[in-house]
């Protein structure tokens, strides 16, 4: 492995033991046992390598839920499905908690990096697809699918960004996917919510 993937590994690290404000280039340099100059001659700067860890953190996030949710069993009930889906989102954020951890302070990151912005934007759209057509037909009429899976899509990624925001903060009190499961179906049997 060369120094440019030591670096990344050793920012890696460093974003989720001191997160983006508190890391300097020597604590970078220090896990990754490269040295000062390799950090400007990969990457310019200390800011753009823990951007670029972070890019790869949230590719590695956004693997690591798609394997989670290909687990869920696609012809189960959708009773079944929203309890499986919620229950493997849950689990994954108890084994991968570092990836959490630091994907969460990326998205604060974000705005102030082009590059980190671009990619948890394109992230955050893919899983947006992928959740709304987990549970949801999209009809033919692309315009209407598009708007559904805007609609529903951004709903459900809410849902995970605040699920995952809860265990990052307080994993001891944080919904399970049952909870999750049963707070969706008190709300779509609600008669308030039904009518609107």
């Amino acid at each position: 492995m060369g120094h440019r993937e030591d670096l990344l590994d050793g920012a890696a690290d460093c974003l989720y033991e001191k997160g983006f404000g508190r890391t300097t280039a020597r604590d970078v340099v220090a896990v990754s046992g490269t040295n000062l100059a390799s950090i400007g001659y990969h990457f310019g700067s200390k800011d753009a390598l823990l951007t670029e860890a972070a890019v790869r953190g949230a590719a590695e996030w956004e693997q690591a839920l798609d394997r989670a949710l290909a687990g869920v069993d696609p012809t189960a009930s959708p009773d079944d499905r929203v309890a499986q889906t919620w229950s493997a989102v849950v689990n994954l954020f108890t084994r991968e908690r570092r990836l959490w951890v630091t994907y969460v302070e990326s998205l604060a990151e974000s705005a102030r990096s082009p590059r980190l912005h671009d990619a948890l934007v394109g992230a955050q759209r893919r899983i947006r697809e992928e959740l709304a057509s987990m549970f949801h037909a999209l009809p033919d009429d692309p315009a209407e699918a598009d708007r559904r899976t805007r609609v529903l899509g951004g709903f459900y990624q809410a849902l995970l960004t605040g699920l995952m925001v809860q265990w990052v903060v307080d994993p001891e009190d944080a919904p399970a996917g049952a909870d999750v499961a049963e707070a969706i179906g008190m709300l779509v049997g609600s008669p308030e919510l039904a009518a609107h």
